[in-house]
């Protein structure tokens, strides 16, 4: 949704593909094809006059996206999509080009999950190979009946077991790299979760500048390792002893990174426009603190939240994204607050969202 407003204030004309009708993005592009996003054929059928394609979750099909390639421009390449939809692949590529990861196992059957443990350790998080966000997924184990308990649970695909990593922070970078190898990363961000979603972002992150740096400086170069087009986030895990861990990579504009939107000279939407159509990339330069909560659909359970209450604090933003039920869980949209001080724009954005949901 966020990537067509930003396409179509540029001139450009947007067709979406989605598997539902009802999508965010369906009131904000020129044509909506329905269609069966595992089926290369339907896909290249309706693909037919376009000039790129790029995607907006990795939880599509990679071969899909090989068929798609040979007709039109796809930004990101299919390889880099076959490689980070999967965590063991993902983990490979990281071990392989040296950055530093979370101690992992990759488990295929039963005998490799008791190998696994042995080499991992426990406590420890056992999550599937694919097809897992927002904590969808994972489990985290303490013990070994905890461990059968999760085999049962998630398994017998494909899973990776990783060390529990007594973090400090966590952090994200998005960045932006185009055709032309340029790359341009947003100021690394602070993260908190709430029941493994994202809940709150400040930016830039309250952290050192050295850690900032060189959070900043391990995106970019997982995004050339990869030869990224477009736009990704590299997230990161913060040790007690000043370590960087990279937890995982999105190949596609992130949630930590909407608040660019309102803060920032080029927003994350509008730098994958560019990328993906071969422009110059824009600043990436941010113009002021800000923090960003999410509005997940708990914030409806006592009826339309009170956006006038929200909005009448300085500096807040309203971004909803048009779902049309609003579940626990669920993000339904954003708050977003630039202020002074990092400080006064999370409390800012904290009483806002307290104010909306009548909490």
């Amino acid at each position: 949704m966020m990537f067509a407003m930003a396409a179509r204030r540029m001139g450009y004309r947007v067709e979406v593909f989605s598997d539902v009708a009802d999508c965010p993005a369906a009131r904000h592009c020129d044509r909506l094809h329905v269609v069966p996003l595992d089926d290369p054929a339907a896909l290249v059928g309706v693909a037919r006059g376009l000039d790129a394609l790029t995607f907006e979750f990795e939880n599509v099909s990679a071969a899909a996206a090989g068929a798609l390639a040979a007709q039109i421009v796809v930004r990101p390449a299919p390889a880099v999509l076959h490689t980070v939809q999967d965590r063991g692949r993902e983990k490979a590529f990281l071990v392989r080009h040296g950055f530093p990861v979370v101690p992992h196992a990759l488990i295929r059957d039963a005998a490799g999950l008791e190998a696994a443990v042995a080499h991992v350790g426990l406590p420890a998080v056992l999550k599937t190979a694919a097809f897992g966000y927002d904590g969808k997924g994972q489990r985290r184990v303490v013990d070994r009946a905890e461990v059968a308990a999760a085999w049962q649970a998630l398994g017998p695909g494909e899973l990776v077991l990783e060390s529990w990593v007594d973090f400090i922070a966590e952090l994200s970078v998005v960045a932006a790299r185009g055709a032309d190898g340029a790359i341009a990363p947003f100021t690394a961000v602070h993260n908190r979760h709430r029941h493994h979603i994202l809940d709150v972002t400040t930016s830039p992150a309250p952290l050192p500048r050295p850690v900032q740096a060189e959070a900043e400086r391990l995106a970019t170069a997982v995004l050339e390792a990869l030869d990224f087009v477009g736009v990704g986030c590299v997230e990161f895990f913060l040790t007690g002893d000043g370590r960087l861990l990279v937890n995982e990579i999105a190949p596609r504009p992130h949630n930590s990174g909407h608040l660019t939107v309102e803060a920032c000279a080029c927003s994350q939407f509008e730098q994958q426009v560019r990328a993906v159509c071969g422009l110059p990339l824009g600043s990436p330069r941010q113009l002021a603190p800000a923090a960003m909560a999410n509005l997940l659909g708990d914030c409806w359970a006592g009826g339309e939240p009170d956006w006038p209450a929200a909005l009448a604090l300085p500096g807040v933003s309203l971004t909803l994204y048009g779902k049309s039920e609003p579940r626990p869980g669920r993000k339904m949209g954003h708050l977003t607050v630039v202020a002074a001080t990092v400080a006064e724009a999370e409390a800012t954005v904290l009483r806002a969202r307290d104010r909306a949901c009548r909490s």
